[in-house]
């Protein structure tokens, strides 16, 4: 024991070693990535990080979301690539942003085309995109939903698609950080990461310069359309 630790109450210490124990997200989403089940430990609910559907064929609703991507398509956390290798085979030009390393390698295997960067940095054709496509509740990126949104409608042309696949619940929002957690016990410092539902999610859209288009539910999933009018001055940050 340090004299530091001698210092501080017992229960104090404990905190601070497993504070200073835990690892960055991306070490854990990347053991997840090689199939290590790793737990996403939020405020409301803990959840097994579904990475079995992320590298699964896709699903009649994926399939719904892809016959209504406007290429080109910049798919924002495409993860292992599911969805940027099906717009691939489609014919629609289509790139993978995703800040693992892993997730970039896994998807230029099946095909895609994968570039390791985040959303909130420089990115290739800036406001030429046909559609930005938030898949898989990536509309919880950094945990700040409206600032996400605003940068989606700063990526995609005039006339543009917002693919946003959104929490069940319409009504939530939730931007508690997430924990993320190995079967060894081993936890993550917190993950900035948000929950929106679709009528959460509508009451930012005018703000950033977004329109409903569409709106469907099927399976469990509710994903919403958004579309950058053809004449509009975006919100400023």
């Amino acid at each position: 024991m340090t004299t530091t630790d001698a210092a501080m109450p017992a229960g104090t210490a404990e905190t601070a070693r497993r504070a200073s124990a835990r690892v960055h997200p991306l070490a854990l989403y990347e053991q997840a990535l090689s199939g290590v089940p790793v737990l996403a430990v939020g405020a409301a609910e803990t959840r097994l990080l579904d990475v079995a559907t992320w590298a699964a064929p896709t699903s009649a609703v994926d399939e719904m979301i892809l016959a209504r991507c406007e290429g080109p398509v910049l798919d924002v956390g495409c993860g292992p690539g599911r969805m940027a290798a099906a717009l691939g085979r489609r014919g629609v030009p289509c790139l993978g942003i995703d800040v693992s390393p892993r997730a970039v390698t896994e998807a230029r295997s099946r095909g895609a085309l994968a570039l390791r960067r985040a959303v909130e940095r420089p990115l290739p054709g800036e406001g030429r995109w046909g559609t930005v496509l938030l898949a898989d509740g990536n509309v919880g990126i950094g945990g700040d939903p409206t600032a996400l949104l605003r940068r989606c409608a700063e990526l995609v042309e005039p006339g543009g698609l917002v693919l946003v696949d959104t929490d069940p619940d319409p009504d939530v929002w939730d931007t508690t950080p997430v924990v993320l957690r190995g079967p060894d016990g081993r936890e993550s410092h917190p993950m900035p990461w948000a929950r929106v539902g679709a009528r959460a999610l509508l009451r930012i859209a005018a703000d950033v310069g977004l329109r409903l288009s569409e709106e469907w539910d099927l399976d469990g999933r509710t994903v919403v359309a958004l579309r950058r009018p053809v004449r509009t001055t975006l919100h400023q940050r």
